[in-house]
């Protein structure tokens, strides 16, 4: 079945100048009046986006346009022209590659150098690879930290006084006594729950349930954003499967995926957002082991789209901008390293919707 992508129906504040900044990036320079037909809006809102961008210093005003910028020198010594970027993130093999090579392109256009390392989810403390990366030479760090737990208490103290620059990556924080924000790019996650529920509602479904990968930090706000997508359907979430999925290596995984088969059937559910691909692929393979078909008795759609379009049936899935985080982060990071008194940005990007073979109208 041929992919169609769903583009996001409420764009966030911050979101517009986000994708005319990523156009900049990839394109070098942009037309406003062809962006606005590719974004589908007037010229006057690329027009707008344009011009917060390049007060911020992230582009440049052209006749008609924008074209990219490098960063500009600020009372640094050595411009960020051959600085180094230091980046740590949480995994080296799902999810997280894609953002590093998003980083690594804008890096590369910008003159920059990228220092990668690996950290693990729900570190108990962290700091010790950040200063790592600062001996090793980074000027500046984009990072997706633990920020739960006593780790996350670390964090936040280290974030306080940080020794360079900070641009977090699909994490937000406040530091400090007077909770400063710090500089972040973040995928609108509610957004995207909300295109899943919409979709799901508009092929007449009116059971919508939830699974959440547990150990996830972003659980919590997807879960969050269900309800939320709920209320505005007028579904009932009590009604519906509602379920925390263990980690995939945990003993506890496979009874936990059957648990769930089994309240799709007591309570009627037809249809599942699932996070992650791993966990909708598993869920859909138990499901059709038990006698239910996808999409004819259960309709299933995955957060994440890593692995999503290789599963059978092709999974529906909320695709996050994983490259574009990576390239925006580096964008504001140079910015900031360029000139340390700019505001602070606090950039949302809003994920696609591609959908495939396991969402469907639930049987009559």
């Amino acid at each position: 079945m041929a992919q169609t992508s769903i583009e996001g129906r409420r764009p966030p504040v911050g979101s517009r100048q986000a994708e005319v900044l990523a156009a900049v990036s990839d394109r070098g320079t942009v037309r406003v009046t062809e962006l606005a037909a590719e974004l589908g809006v007037t010229p006057v809102t690329v027009r707008r986006a344009v011009s917060e961008l390049a007060d911020a210093g992230l582009v440049r005003r052209v006749h008609g346009g924008a074209t990219a910028v490098g960063p500009r020198l600020s009372g640094r010594t050595s411009g960020p022209a051959g600085a180094t970027v230091g980046m740590l993130v949480p995994s080296l093999d799902y999810y997280w590659p894609d953002v590093a090579r998003g980083a690594e392109e804008e890096a590369k256009r910008l003159g920059l150098r990228v220092t990668l390392r690996g950290s693990v989810y729900q570190a108990p403390d962290e700091r010790v690879d950040l200063q790592r990366l600062i001996d090793a030479g980074a000027d500046g760090l984009l990072i997706a930290p633990t920020l739960d737990g006593a780790g996350g208490d670390l964090m936040r103290e280290w974030l306080a006084d940080a020794p360079v620059p900070v641009v977090l990556m699909e994490r937000t924080a406040s530091v400090g006594s007077v909770q400063r924000t710090v500089e972040s790019v973040i995928t609108d996650h509610g957004d995207g729950t909300a295109m899943a529920v919409h979709h799901l509602v508009g092929l007449g479904h009116r059971l919508v349930g939830v699974a959440l990968s547990k150990d996830s930090p972003h659980a919590p706000r997807l879960h969050t954003d269900w309800l939320a997508a709920c209320a505005e359907h007028g579904l009932d979430p009590a009604s519906v499967v509602d379920w925390r999925i263990p980690d995939r290596r945990e003993p506890g995984f496979d009874p936990a995926i059957d648990a769930i088969i089994d309240d799709v059937v007591a309570t009627g559910t037809t249809a599942l957002l699932v996070h992650s691909d791993p966990e909708a692929i598993r869920l859909i393979q138990r499901a059709e082991e038990r006698g239910l078909s996808v999409p004819g008795d259960l309709s299933v759609v995955s957060y994440d789209d890593q692995v999503a379009a290789m599963s059978a049936p092709a999974l529906t899935a909320v695709r996050p901008p994983r490259r574009t985080i990576g390239r925006t982060a580096v964008g504001l990071l140079a910015a900031r390293m360029a000139d340390a008194g700019r505001p602070v940005h606090r950039v949302m990007v809003s994920p696609t919707l591609m959908v495939r073979d396991s969402s469907g109208p639930p049987r009559v």
